[in-house]
């Protein structure tokens, strides 16, 4: 059977220009699809009971993007924080949280990548100066290098060596993760420079349960190395094919 993907998704009529939410939305739904998955859209307006059912036959969680989490969460006040969307952090928590109760594959963009390292302990710079460019539909998008480090699953997935340029990705993104606030446990897979120090661009489990966030959107192929599919289609495989039964 095709493995169900839980994929959380921001409220598109809630946002500023909800076609183009909904377009980006659809990105990741059809990179399940993609990839033999069927994916499950829920949202912060989601009832209780259809979460429950959705989580009660999920095979994996896809976090995506979207507005910046609550710094609380990581007992922080607002230090440039934006687009907050509360019952969106409640969503994903519990989320994780199941997910996690079963050892279920997870893969986390952009703010799920954030979300990955807040759930897990870790903090979040709150702005990054200089790492974000148009929004998605706007303009072309920004890139920058990262390195990827050696031995790590995105590393093996994307055939990388150190002996080879740096990957070029997109950059939507005003937040990031510090060497310092990453979260006891996960480990950094990719880096990129900032006006803030070294950020981490990808993050890991370090354990045999596929769990990878990425900085970066790889939904959005137009900005994407190829390569990056292979992440959608390993995360889509090991959902498939469980650690353990519910």
């Amino acid at each position: 059977m095709s493995p169900r993907i839980v994929v959380t998704l921001a409220v598109a009529a809630e946002q500023t220009r909800p076609d183009l939410a909904r377009r980006r939305n659809d990105l990741y739904l059809d990179a399940g699809r993609r990839h033999g998955g069927t994916p499950v859209a829920v949202d912060a307006r989601t009832p209780r009971a259809d979460l429950r059912a959705a989580f009660a036959t999920m095979d994996g969680l896809l976090l995506t993007g979207g507005g910046d989490l609550d710094p609380a969460r990581y007992g922080q006040p607002n230090l440039g924080s934006r687009d907050i969307e509360p019952d969106r952090d409640e969503l994903e928590a519990l989320a994780w949280q199941e997910a996690g109760a079963r050892d279920l594959p997870v893969l986390g963009i952009c703010r799920g990548l954030q979300a990955i390292n807040v759930f897990s302990g870790g903090s979040l710079l709150q702005h990054v100066d200089g790492h974000a460019g148009a929004g998605w539909g706007t303009g072309p998008a920004a890139t920058h290098p990262i390195s990827l480090v050696p031995g790590t699953r995105l590393a093996s997935l994307l055939e990388a060596n150190t002996a080879t340029e740096p990957v070029v990705v997109n950059a939507y993104h005003h937040q990031g993760i510090s060497r310092e606030g990453l979260a006891t446990g996960l480990v950094a897979a990719a880096w990129a420079d900032s006006s803030a120090g070294p950020l981490v661009e990808g993050l890991e489990s370090p354990g045999t349960r596929f769990l990878i966030g990425l900085q970066c959107h790889i939904e959005r192929t137009e900005s994407t190395p190829a390569a990056f599919e292979r992440v959608f289609e390993s995360f889509i495989s090991a959902a498939g094919h469980p650690l353990s039964s519910p």
